[in-house]
């Protein structure tokens, strides 16, 4: 596990802009194309507009989302609806490339076992087996959910690849723990004071995980935690420092 803090909120952007790249091009060079996976929230936003200005090979990614609100593509509180407009519709990224989670059935569990066959057939893994995705980008809330892994919820057991969060009587789609976990590289990105009481129960020795679903995360691949100065002054860290 790596943490770093970042002086503000550009200087967040700018580093996660910069690891994200440099890792999207090393899964290309090393395997011919790169899988990623997407937060929602606001504080991505500008990280997916900075990658669209890079020259990259489109054709070579594939999107995902690691977690999805059950409304409508176009609705504004859709996390494919921000990811299109900030990145995704800018660029010439194949349709075939996109890979949002579906919301259109009359169950979430439909949805959610669709988006698991999905995620099968593409990846070629059989029952048991978990996609390895090259890149899971993440946010946390500042009850430490992330993804739509909220405390207390039936999601944070759920064994397979995709199950159905809920916040508040809302249903999400989201990824299960054990799926984050066989990612190469997850990446937290994370902005604001209002952070600060739930990453000190994350860090710390003794909490409880089902509490803060954050502490779950724990890919055997690499795992970042990127914050900036509002939400981790008050860790034990040092600053960042190029990878």
């Amino acid at each position: 596990m790596k943490i770093e803090v970042l002086s503000d909120k550009p200087a967040l952007i700018e580093r996660s802009l910069h690891l994200t790249v440099t890792k999207m091009t090393h899964a290309i060079a090393e395997r011919g194309m790169c899988t990623i996976a997407l937060s929602g929230g606001s504080t991505p936003k500008p990280l997916y507009e900075a990658i669209a200005a890079q020259q990259l090979p489109w054709d070579k990614i594939h999107v995902f989302w690691g977690d999805e609100r059950y409304v409508p593509p176009n609705d504004p509180n859709s996390n494919q609806l921000m990811a299109r407009q900030a990145w995704l519709d800018r660029v010439n990224l194949p349709e075939e490339n996109i890979h949002p989670i579906p919301t259109n059935e009359v169950e979430p569990a439909v949805a959610a076992s669709k988006y698991e066959e999905h995620l099968q057939t593409l990846f070629q893994t059989s029952g048991g087996e978990f996609p390895q995705f090259d890149i899971i980008l993440l946010g946390m809330g500042d009850d430490g959910h992330t993804a739509s892994l909220f405390p207390h919820t039936e999601a944070l057991q759920a064994s397979g690849l995709i199950a159905v969060g809920n916040k508040q009587n809302e249903p999400r789609i989201t990824f299960t723990v054990p799926l984050i976990n066989h990612a190469r590289c997850v990446m937290f990105v994370v902005a604001g004071a209002d952070k600060k009481s739930a990453l000190a129960q994350v860090f710390a020795t003794d909490a409880d995980d089902f509490s803060y679903p954050s502490r779950l995360i724990q890919p055997q691949g690499e795992l970042w935690w990127l914050l900036d100065r509002d939400a981790g002054e008050e860790l034990q860290v040092s600053t960042a420092a190029e990878s």
